[in-house]
């Protein structure tokens, strides 16, 4: 494969359903490259976490979107991620970003072991002998925690996949124009949704993160309040969802390292890592140059420069990872980028972290017969990398 077929191969359905041997053509090809009216791609796990750090890095932002596309605002589920700390950035981001992170604590988090616990084990129990793992515990379990989290009712939940699967299409750079209208419609049903959720909590405050970021002094706008708590549900759960079936079809298509895994729970943290560096939940994520970003060998970009940071890549660049197409959990230092890093590192990192570190070992421990039962599909996405459906049967 050459290096233009690489890069044409990562927009194309059947390059994605494997894009690291383009990875690897592209990385060979340069740590960085121009390339699509101008736009830099990166390669590299070196310049991927360094700029994913550097605070001359920035996002595309409100004012942004208003200079190509002055109408965005129009499309609700565009408006409520553009809105969010995820689309925003310094002062407002600071500013937003500590005011979620004050109720987004390490603390609560934590907290949330016994609920992750509680929620797989019931899931598991109901898990008939031939299921599709995505929908039979990948996607509710992490929309059962956020919503614990959140404070949402029980009976809302089963609602809240299909809103979350419409509205992510945004982040993607490939989507259609049906899909955008889908984004929406999604995205007008989540804010009417919080809107109406926010007004119960400030009437009623209860002991959970939809009373604290709403209450009074949090810091947030009421358009800031409503982007972010959309956020939280949507990315609290879609990533999580990816880890989840990701990780089971790595685990069942190695069944020694199950086995391993299996007799030693305790060893549930370092599997995840790889799981994330070997298959990463988000692939790739865009940031624009601020100011003049020295790239090496005498290679600037100039402010305005718009990145593609290439997650994917940077998980399996062999300068950081020797030999990186093989699993191995027992990888000294593995830090994948799959979470992104500096002022935008996912806040939800330790959440998706947690869930993943509780799910694997119960599932293989209370099902020790799980296995694969049929052909998986990966969704078609560039960005949100993950399977749409994982057969498997458990007895």
């Amino acid at each position: 494969m050459d290096f233009h077929t690489a890069l044409k191969s990562l927009f194309s359905a059947e390059g994605r359903r494997d894009p690291y041997p383009a990875y690897d053509v592209l990385r060979a090809h340069a740590p960085a490259f121009p390339a699509l009216d101008g736009r830099w791609f990166l390669t590299t796990h070196t310049l991927t976490s360094r700029l994913l750090r550097d605070p001359a890095v920035r996002v595309s932002d409100a004012a942004d979107y208003d200079t190509f596309w002055p109408d965005w605002r129009d499309n609700r589920g565009v408006a409520s991620i553009v809105g969010s700390m995820l689309q925003t950035n310094p002062p407002d981001h600071t500013r937003i970003r500590r005011a979620a992170a004050a109720t987004f604590t390490a603390r609560r988090v934590a907290g949330l072991r016994d609920v992750i616990t509680e929620q797989a084990t019931a899931l598991i129990g109901e898990m008939p002998e031939r299921a599709d793992f995505v929908t039979a515990f990948a996607y509710p379990l992490p929309i059962a925690v956020i919503c614990a989290l959140l404070g949402v009712p029980d009976g809302d939940r089963p609602w809240f996949r299909q809103q979350a699967a419409d509205l992510t299409v945004v982040l993607e750079p490939i989507s259609t124009e049906e899909e955008m209208a889908r984004a929406d419609v999604a995205g007008r049903a989540l804010e009417d949704y919080f809107i109406g959720l926010i007004a119960d909590r400030r009437r009623a405050p209860r002991e959970d993160l939809t009373s604290d970021l709403a209450a009074e002094g949090s810091g947030l706008t009421g358009a800031e309040l409503l982007s972010n708590l959309v956020l939280l549900l949507v990315a609290g759960f879609e990533t999580t969802t990816n880890l989840l079936g990701t990780g089971l079809k790595l685990l069942l298509d190695q069944p020694d390292q199950a086995a391993r895994l299996r007799a030693e729970p305790g060893l549930a943290p370092a599997f995840v890592e790889e799981i994330l560096r070997y298959d990463s939940p988000v692939q790739m994520t865009a940031r624009t140059a601020g100011a003049p970003i020295d790239l090496g060998d005498g290679l600037v970009l100039r402010p305005g420069t718009e990145m593609m940071l290439l997650l994917g890549s940077a998980n399996r660049d062999p300068e950081r990872y020797p030999d990186p197409h093989r699993f191995d959990p027992d990888r000294p230092s593995i830090q994948p980028v799959s979470f992104g890093g500096g002022a935008h590192y996912c806040l939800g990192a330790p959440l998706a972290r947690l869930e993943a570190q509780v799910a694997f070992p119960l599932l293989l421990t209370m099902l020790p017969r799980l296995a694969p039962a049929g052909a998986p599909v990966l969704r078609d996405r560039l960005v949100l990398r993950g399977y749409a459906e994982l057969p498997v049967t458990t007895r």
